[in-house]
This record gives C-alpha cells, sequence and structure tokens, in this order.
C-alpha cells in the first residue's frame, strides 16, 4: 500500500500542518503503538477536550469544522451529533465506529486502523466525551484479521494507561470500548443494519425514523460514525475549525482532507491523504502516475463500486461531493479506479452485479428481485445471447431501484454504475444482442392433449 504527500513524487513530507491523518505512519507500514503515538502527540487532543472543552463545545467545534462523514452518504457529523439527546437522564448511550469497509475497491480504513489504531481510539474518546457515552463497539469486517489484532492491543494499552475504562484522566467520566468482528456483510455497512447485526439480528435495516439518535442498540440513543470520520476529531480538537478549513483547496464545499486513491492499471496505485479539491487528473496523473505502458484509460470510477462511471474527459472535476456531482455521480469513498480499454463493460457490468445481488439483504422486492434480474440479462449479453429491449429493461431496473425506490440506499448504489455504463457505451451492450431468430410457423396438426 502506498502513501504519498501533497506533492507529485514525494517531493514534500508529510506534516502535522498538512496531514493531520496520516503525518504519525511509519515510513516500514509497522503500526504505531502507544509509546510512539504519544511521543507524536498522541492523546493530547483529548486531554484538551477532557480539561478545557464542555461537551457541547466539542460538538459546535466539530459542526463549525464542516467535517462530513468519510464513508460515503457525506452527512455532516455534527449535524449528526446534535441529534443525539440533550436529556441528562438517559444515562446509556453507545457510540459506534461503522469499520465494515465492504465497498468494492476501498480499503482507506482498513489502513487506519492496521497503522494508527490509536488515532481512531483517540477519535472515539472525544467523540464519547462530547455525545455522554458510556460504551463504543467498533464493528470490523471480519476479514480485517490483521486490523482486529492491532485494534484489540491498542485497547488494551489504552486501558492500561488510563485512557479508556473508569475516571478517565480524572475526570469522573467512564468509557469502555469493544472491538466486535462481523460475519463478513456488505450490508452491514448501512448503520442500521450494523445495529441489528450488532444485537445479534439479522443485518436488515431498519425503518427510519426513528433514527438510531433516538433508538439504536438495544433500544438506546446511539451515534455511528465512520474510521476516517472519526480519526478527523483529533485534530479538529487539537488545532482549532480554521486551521481545519484552510486544508481544502479553493472553491470546495467540503473542509479539510481526505483519504483517496486509484487502483486499476495504473503505474503507481496507492492511497494518498489530500485536500479537498484536488481535481482527478491531479489524483490520476500526479499520484497514481497514468496508465501503465500499453494501456489507455477508457473510463473511471471516482468512489467505489457503487458509483457512476466517468469518461477520461471527467477528469478534471474537483474531488469533493458537489465538484462530483457537476459530472453526475457521486464522490463516495474517494476511492477511485482506472478501467482500461481491454475490458468489455458488459463482462465489468455483470460481475459487480453480481456482487451486489449476492449482497442484498432481501428484505424488499425491488433489491431482493431486480437485482438478480439484471444479473440474467448481463450474462445473456456478454454471452451474444440478449434480446431485442434487454437494454430498456436495464435501463427501467436502473429506474425502478433508484433512490428512494428501495428501503435502503444498497440497490440505488448498486445501480448507477450500471446506468452510467449503458450511458456511454451502450454500443457495446449492443453487440450482445443476438440477431432476431426466424419465426417458427405453427403445426400443421394441433396436437391435442388426451388424443
Amino acid at each position: 500500500m502506498t502513501l504519498t504527500s501533497f506533492g507529485p513524487a514525494n517531493r514534500i513530507k508529510r506534516s502535522a500542518e498538512t496531514h493531520p491523518l496520516t503525518w504519525r505512519l511509519r515510513d516500514d507500514g509497522e503500526a504505531v503503538w502507544l509509546d510512539e503515538y504519544q511521543a507524536k502527540n498522541g492523546y493530547a487532543a483529548a486531554r484538551k477536550a477532557f480539561a478545557d472543552m464542555a461537551q457541547d463545545d466539542i460538538v459546535q467545534t466539530v459542526k463549525d469544522s464542516g467535517l462530513k462523514g468519510r464513508g460515503g452518504a457525506g452527512f455532516p457529523t455534527g449535524v449528526k451529533w446534535g441529534l443525539m439527546p440533550k436529556d441528562e437522564s438517559i444515562n446509556i448511550r453507545y457510540l459506534l465506529c461503522n469499520a465494515d469497509e465492504m465497498e468494492p475497491n476501498t480499503w482507506k480504513d482498513r489502513m487506519l486502523m492496521e497503522q494508527l489504531p490509536h488515532l481512531l481510539i483517540e477519535g472515539m474518546l472525544i467523540s464519547a466525551r462530547a455525545l455522554k457515552t458510556y460504551r463504543g463497539y467498533i464493528f470490523l469486517r471480519g476479514e480485517y484479521t490483521t486490523a482486529a489484532k492491532h485494534l484489540n492491543r491498542a485497547v488494551e494499552e489504552a486501558k492500561a494507561a488510563g485512557l479508556l475504562g473508569k475516571n478517565i484522566l480524572g475526570s469522573g467520566f467512564d468509557f469502555e470500548l469493544f472491538v466486535h468482528t462481523g460475519a463478513g456483510r456488505y450490508i452491514c455497512g448501512e448503520e442500521t443494519a450494523l445495529i441489528n447485526s450488532l444485537e445479534g439480528r439479522r443485518a436488515n435495516p431498519r425503518s427510519k425514523p426513528p433514527f438510531p439518535a433516538a433508538v439504536g442498540v438495544w433500544g438506546k440513543p446511539t451515534c455511528v460514525n465512520n474510521v476516517e470520520t472519526l480519526c478527523n476529531v483529533p485534530a479538529i480538537i487539537a488545532d482549532g475549525v480554521d486551521w481545519y478549513k484552510s486544508l481544502a483547496r479553493e472553491g470546495s464545499e467540503d473542509m479539510g482532507t481526505k483519504l483517496m486513491g486509484f487502483s486499476g492499471k495504473v503505474k503507481n496505485p496507492g492511497l494518498w491523504e489530500l485536500p479537498f479539491g484536488v481535481t482527478g487528473r491531479e489524483l490520476f496523473e500526479d499520484y497514481a502516475g497514468g496508465m501503465r505502458d500499453g494501456y489507455k484509460l477508457k473510463c473511471w470510477q471516482p468512489g467505489g463500486a457503487g458509483t457512476g462511471f466517468l469518461l477520461p474527459e471527467h477528469l478534471d472535476a474537483q474531488m469533493y461531493a458537489g465538484g462530483i456531482a457537476k459530472v453526475g455521480t457521486r464522490m463516495g469513498t474517494g476511492l477511485a479506479m482506472a478501467v482500461d480499454d481491454s475490458v468489455n463493460m458488459v463482462s465489468l457490468l455483470r460481475n459487480m452485479e453480481e456482487f451486489f445481488a449476492r449482497e442484498s439483504c432481501g428484505f424488499c422486492t425491488p433489491c431482493r428481485d431486480g437485482l438478480p434480474w439484471s444479473v440474467k440479462l448481463l450474462r445473456a449479453i456478454e454471452n451474444g445471447e440478449g434480446q431485442a429491449g434487454d437494454i430498456e429493461t436495464l435501463l427501467g431496473l436502473v429506474g425502478f431501484l433508484g433512490p428512494g425506490k428501495t428501503f435502503c440506499a444498497h440497490a440505488p448504489g448498486a445501480v448507477e454504475p450500471l446506468g452510467s455504463a449503458i450511458k456511454y457505451f451502450r454500443p457495446e451492450f449492443e453487440a450482445g444482442i443476438a440477431p432476431t431468430r426466424a419465426i417458427v410457423p405453427p403445426l400443421a396438426k394441433p396436437i391435442v392433449v388426451g388424443a
């Protein structure tokens, strides 16, 4: 896994002033444990939050910073925190970290948990203090075995140092933190499905309202935030709102930095912490190094498998939610994928839709039946056995499974790349439609059952 800096070819080193998420990383890729983390100013923000800031002031600071969720939805974090009840008599509240990173082509949270586990713990500790939550869970993708090992060790280190458990930093505030590994379901990335799974139930999304802030884990107020989101909190508390906002490029409506990446047949696939507002072209050319020799960029996805395809001419779009929206899709997780000119789009989409169909929870009809239907049609087109009208049927499914038509956002995300692929590469789909077959004449003598 590659991590570079703001400048091309590593000409500028990571620093606390410019890279709040990654400046503490070791060059050898090993985890940063407690002693080294504290030597690099770790837990200083937590000490400041506990000693110098009222709980409501922490919430307001995060709200003023403009921090948004980094899991793909982009909901303002401070606004979500503000939904938690103010009633002091509600003494059981939960903080959940959504670490069920199963979006294909996304691995940013894995890097943070494996190499900077204490950054996540510090972010959760400050958040718990702000939200008055006494217990937290890191709901981790089951396949992330190294992350689980490192997080559990970091939790034990923090406990031994008095940074978790009872009377943290002499404040009278208690916070327990547990690492919970899931069973490997993509749908658990949806916050209410995650809650159901944590409770030992089937991982189906819940109806909203009520939202988790009112009725969450075991019926108690609950806040769910993504790994990267929580890892931004310590720097915001330590260095302030104005500094955090200044990190983004001019024109960006999103504040701070973002872990962005590029995969596919590029020369330098990797992951980088970059300011919001860099262009896709900078990410593709300056950091990923462009396409490997012998390959040409056909199209790209800006933020995981659930985002629409874009063409090379869209690379000048700025990488923030509004900038990507201007060219017709979503920022998503911010980890892009390059599709080279040797790839058949029908085969690529068939593979994607098979994944999304398999990962549907099966709760609502459009998703349960519509996604397998799309796979069946795509497989037929891929084999040259498509029928007239199949492309129109696929486009119909894109509409029927779009935003607001299903119980959660799983199906809309699944069909967004399908709709964009047909929009930009329809001839490849049309090539899989079989020639019209001759009509077979009726039998000269009808067969009568029982004759």
